[in-house]
C-alpha cells in the first residue's frame, strides 16, 4: 500500500514545485527500504498487541488446560515449570501482524498474494486443530486426516496455480555487465540442486508432487518442533533470514545472473514478507521465551511451516529449505522413525521398541537431563550452522 501510494504521489507531483519536496517518496521504490520499515513495524506492532492478545486469550480461556504429552510421557527431571494453562493460539497475533504489515509495505503481486492466500487458510486449520484440543480438555485436537487432507488441497492448489503460468522464472547471464536472457523455467518443473550449478527439469507430475511435498512437509515439520519454549519461533526466525537473503537474489536480475541462478520476476516482494515474518517472529518471541507467556500453538506452527515451504518453491529452492531447516529434518524424521520402528518391532516381537527416549527429538535430549532453555539454546546454534550451510550453496557449485 505505501508503495503504490507513494508511486501515485510522486506521479502526481512530476512538473510540480511539489516534485523536489516529494522526491523522498523514491525510497519506496527501493526493496530493502521497505524490508526494514516491515520488520520495524512488525516488531512495533508485536510488541504492541502481544499483551493484549495475552489479556484476551486468557478471557476466552483458550488456554493450554491439558498436561502437555511431554509431561504426561513422565521423565522430565529438568522441566521445572508446568506448560499448564499457558495460553494457546498465539499465533494469531503473528499472523495477524505479518498479514497487516506485508499488506502495507510490500508491492502487491501474484507470488505475495499466493503467499499470504496459503498462509491465511493454514492459519484457519491451526486455530480449528488448537480449539479442539482446548474444547476437548485433552489434546487430541483435530483428526490426523482432516489436516492432512486440508495442506494437501492447499498444496496442490499451489502447484496446479504455479504449473499454469506461462513462464515463473528467467535464466540470466552476464554479458558486458548486463543480464541477458538465456532461458526460461517453470517454477514446478524446474529445480535447483544445491551444490550444483545448473536447473534440472524433473516435469510436471514429480514438480507437482515436490511442491506439495515441500509445503505439507515444511508446515508440519515445524508444528512439530513447536513443543519448547522459544524453538519453534526461533528456529523459523533464523531460516526466514535465510530467505529472506534468497528472495533478494532471485529478485534482483544483475545478481541472479553474477551467481547464476533463476531470476523470479516479482520475488523480490516476498523479501518484504520474510522481513515481516521476522518483525513478527522476534516480537512474538519476547513473550514466548522461558517461561512462555503464551504459545503460537497450531495456529501459528503450520502457517508459518507452510510458508517456508512456499517460498522455497516460488525462487527454485525447496531442497535448500532442507538444509536451512535442518532442525525441522531432524525433529519430523525422529518422530517418523520413533513411530515406524515402534510399529515394526510391535508387529515382529509383540512389544514396540524405542529408537529415542520419546519424539519429536527435543523431548529425547529433556528425557536425558538438559533444561528446557538448554535444548533451545543448543538447536539454535544448529540452526545456525544448517543456515550458514544453506547460503553456502549460492557460491560453492
Amino acid at each position: 500500500m505505501f508503495y503504490f501510494l507513494s508511486q501515485k504521489l510522486l506521479d502526481w507531483s512530476a512538473g510540480t514545485p511539489w516534485a523536489d519536496r516529494l522526491s523522498f517518496l523514491r525510497l519506496f521504490h527501493y526493496i530493502t527500504f521497505r524490508s526494514a520499515g516491515a520488520a520495524i513495524t512488525a516488531l512495533l506492532l508485536s510488541w504492541w498487541l502481544g499483551p493484549k492478545v495475552i489479556l484476551w486469550l486468557k478471557r476466552l480461556k483458550f488456554g493450554q488446560d491439558y498436561v502437555d504429552k511431554a509431561e504426561e510421557g513422565g521423565g522430565l527431571g529438568a522441566r521445572v515449570l508446568s506448560k499448564k494453562g499457558t495460553p494457546t493460539m498465539g499465533g494469531i497475533l503473528i499472523i495477524v501482524v505479518l498479514n497487516f504489515t506485508t499488506l502495507f509495505w510490500a508491492a502487491w503481486n501474484p507470488l505475495i498474494e499466493l503467499t499470504l492466500l496459503a498462509v491465511l487458510v493454514l492459519t484457519g486449520l491451526g486455530f480449528y486443530d488448537d480449539y479442539a484440543k482446548i474444547t476437548q480438555q485433552c489434546g487430541g485436537g483435530a483428526k490426523a486426516h482432516v489436516k492432512i487432507w486440508v495442506q494437501v488441497v492447499v498444496a496442490v492448489f499451489v502447484a496446479f496455480y504455479l504449473w499454469n503460468l506461462p513462464m515463473n522464472s528467467i535464466q540470466l547471464q552476464l554479458v558486458n555487465n548486463k543480464a541477458v536472457m538465456v532461458g526460461h523455467h517453470n517454477l514446478v518443473s524446474t529445480l535447483m540442486v544445491p551444490f550444483y550449478k545448473y536447473p534440472i527439469r524433473i516435469g510436471a507430475i514429480a514438480g507437482i508432487g515436490l511442491t506439495a511435498l515441500a509445503i505439507i512437509g515444511s508446515s508440519n515439520a515445524v508444528n512439530l518442533t513447536d513443543g519448547l519454549d522459544g524453538l519453534a519461533i526461533g528456529c523459523t526466525l533464523i531460516v526466514s533470514i535465510v530467505f529472506l537473503v534468497l528472495t533478494y537474489l532471485a529478485g534482483n536480475a544483475k545478481i541472479a545472473a553474477y551467481l547464476e541462478i533463476p531470476y523470479v520476476p516479482g520475488a523480490g516482494e516476498l523479501t518484504v514478507f520474510c522481513a515481516a515474518m521476522i518483525g513478527a517472529g522476534l516480537g512474538f518471541l519476547w513473550f514466548n521465551c522461558h517461561p512462555a507467556q503464551v504459545f503460537m500453538g497450531d495456529t501459528g506452527s503450520l502457517a508459518l511451516g507452510g510458508a517456508l515451504g512456499l517460498i522455497a518453491v516460488l525462487i527454485h529452492q525447496p531442497l535448500v529449505l532442507v538444509i536451512a531447516g535442518g532442525v525441522f529434518v531432524m525433529e519430523a524424521v525422529s518422530v517418523i522413525l520413533q513411530r515406524g520402528w515402534f510399529r515394526y518391532t510391535k508387529k515382529k516381537y509383540g512389544t514396540g521398541r524405542r529408537i529415542f527416549l520419546m519424539a519429536p527429538i527435543h523431548h529425547h535430549f529433556e528425557k536425558k537431563g538438559w533444561y528446557e532453555s538448554q535444548v533451545v539454546m543448543r538447536f539454535y546454534i544448529l540452526c545456525v550452522l544448517f543456515a550458514v550451510v544453506a547460503l553456502s550453496t549460492l557460491k560453492i557449485r
